[in-house]
């Protein structure tokens, strides 16, 4: 799991421990484990969001832990061209590669420690694949991909494509070296991401070494959550036991812990979390596939406009060869 590190930690921010006579911890108000399947082509994935009830995830809508997968040549998959309203994707890759393209001209290519922020709104068409290279050779791959909802307001906004590279996230530590945070969107500890959002979050990756711990100041109007990509450790002032693939939601405070085990699994020496959260939009959710409108009327005119073609148009392959017939 590379994404984004240093050679020396030592050099880098450190985050101010938060005053433990006036910080209020948040509490851990549940753990669940992500159930396992699959998506687009056929590539496995975590749901990571699974049986948490929407009220606490707010802003947040989706969350999918894609791979961690090592295809053999010929097996990389992704999704084929598809429709999206209402909302932000926001795809996070650890290791391997991921090519994205839509309907509106954004896309690129994202690596190791990138994020591709693209915001739906109004609605578009949006592909994301394997570059053929990868394809040919099969290789890693880890990643996330995050749905941000967009409140009724913003639903319309043009869409828009950000290409973040893994270098450009502000890099901190904890006051002991014990913790490498990088901030992806929004701020900590007065400290900004690069990430620009319509909705106002703040995401975090961060790796705690065995025996470390991290306590994070947090928004306080904002809700959190702590997902684990890697590893082993616990959450909370109580020390609940948390691992990868599982989920802990936070009740409100001004602070976060999370500490990681001394003893940590073979191929993952160090616990690896994904700690996200947001300021609730509190409105209606009506949410079928891949739009995320207010009401079910707007979901079934999200449907109605794609299939009509007014979300977009596959673009042109240029210099495609062109199949030739015979006349006779």
């Amino acid at each position: 799991m590379p994404a984004v590190t240093v050679s020396d930690i030592t050099v880098l921010p450190r985050i101010t421990q938060p005053d433990p006579a006036i910080a209020h911890e948040r509490p851990v108000k549940s753990v669940t484990s992500a159930p396992s399947g699959y998506e687009g082509e056929g590539f496995p994935v975590r749901r990571a969001f699974a049986g948490v009830d929407l009220r606490d995830l707010d802003p947040f809508i989706h969350m999918d832990q894609m791979g961690e997968v090592e295809y053999a040549p010929g097996e990389p998959k992704g999704t084929p061209w598809h429709p999206h309203r209402g909302f932000e994707t926001v795809t996070y890759m650890l290791d391997g590669i991921m090519e994205h393209q839509d309907s509106n001209g954004g896309g690129g290519i994202i690596s190791n420690g990138d994020t591709q922020w693209m915001t739906a709104g109004s609605g578009l068409l949006h592909i994301e694949t394997p570059p053929e290279h990868l394809v040919l050779s099969g290789g890693l791959f880890h990643g996330i991909q995050l749905w941000v909802n967009l409140p009724k307001s913003l639903k319309w906004a043009p869409p828009r494509y950000q290409d973040i590279r893994g270098g450009d996230a502000a890099l901190l530590s904890t006051q002991d070296g014990g913790a490498l945070i990088r901030v992806i969107a929004g701020s900590v500890d007065g400290h900004d991401g690069p990430g620009s959002t319509h909705t106002p979050i703040t995401l975090v990756h961060a790796t705690v070494s065995p025996g470390a711990e991290l306590v994070l100041p947090w928004q306080p109007e904002y809700n959190a959550l702590v997902y684990v990509l890697a590893g082993q450790g616990t959450v909370g002032v109580g020390k609940r036991p948390i691992r990868k693939g599982q989920l802990a939601v936070f009740g409100p405070g001004d602070t976060i812990r999370t500490a990681a085990g001394t003893t940590q699994p073979q191929a993952e020496p160090n616990l690896d979390v994904l700690i996200i959260g947001g300021r609730p939009i509190r409105e209606p959710i009506a949410m079928a596939g891949p739009f995320v409108m207010n009401t079910r009327a707007e979901v079934i005119q999200a449907f109605e406009d794609f299939q009509a073609g007014k979300l977009g148009s596959i673009p042109a392959v240029h210099g495609a060869p062109t199949e030739l017939r015979s006349t006779d």
